[in-house]
Formats: C-alpha cells, structure tokens, sequence
C-alpha cells in the first residue's frame, strides 16, 4: 500500500486578489510562402531603411560600438542600436537581435555613422602564435637571470 502524498498547505489571502484582464485576441501574422513562419511587413522595413542611399561599407563581421546614448530623436530601431551596441557587437549580431535582414541594418548603421553615434571597425583578429624555439629561448633566458 503507498503513503498518501502530502500537499503543502498555503495560507489564503485575507482580500481576494484581482483577476488581470483578458488579452484580446490577436490577429494571426501571414505565413511565408516557404512555410518558415511568419513573414515581415515590408512596409515596415522600408520605412526603418528609408529610401536608397549611400551605405557605408560594412561586413557582416564588422564590430559596432556605441559612441553616445540614443538622443530623444532617434527612431525605436536606432535607440535599440544604440542600446545594444554599448559593448562592441557585430553587424550579424545586430541583425539577428533586432530581427532585420543585413541590407536594412546597412542602411539603418550608415544613417549612425553619418550621425557620429557609433563606430565601426574591423574586428580584432588574432596574431600567429610566436615560434616555440624562440619562446624557450626567453624562457631560458629568464631562468639563467
């Protein structure tokens, strides 16, 4: 025969707690035409890139860094930038965290730099290993000292 189990006894509140709201319901997002969810609005993205331009050269690769924190005028998308870029971060890493396709993230970092709000650069790339013998050699060195 198995032991009865044991609930934990609460104690109850002394005035009832309100109930939140229901939501609405929301209305269902298209499907894209692959099946993979969701499509964007490309009114939307049109209007965060605005009309074609001059882009700054940027790879996916290219580290963004914040100069500023994001004036009173600056869009939702380039107070999110602004934000997100306090430590450096990559154009893809942007891309990916604010949802936008790279050609839009373009736009959306040149109208930045042109504005001196951030900064690019080339990320930081790793020096070759130095020769074994010669790290010996000071090791050697040291340890005759």
């Amino acid at each position: 025969m198995t032991p009865p189990r044991r609930t934990r006894r609460r104690p109850q509140p002394l005035t009832p707690q309100p109930q939140p709201a229901p939501r609405p319901p929301q209305p269902a997002l298209p499907e894209a035409a692959d099946g993979q969810g969701p499509r964007q609005n490309p009114e939307r993205l049109y209007s965060v890139a605005g009309s074609d331009g001059a882009r700054a050269e940027l790879d996916l690769v290219t580290l963004i860094v914040a100069r500023t924190a994001p004036p009173v005028s600056a869009t939702p998308e380039q107070a999110a930038v602004l934000r997100l870029c306090r430590a450096p971060l990559s154009v893809a890493e942007l891309s990916a965290y604010l949802r936008l396709p790279f050609s839009t993230m373009t736009v959306l970092l040149t109208e930045l730099i042109t504005a001196e709000l951030v900064h690019a650069r080339a990320p930081i790339v790793r020096q070759a290993v130095p020769d074994r013998s010669l790290l010996e050699a000071v090791m050697h060195g040291l340890q005759r000292l």
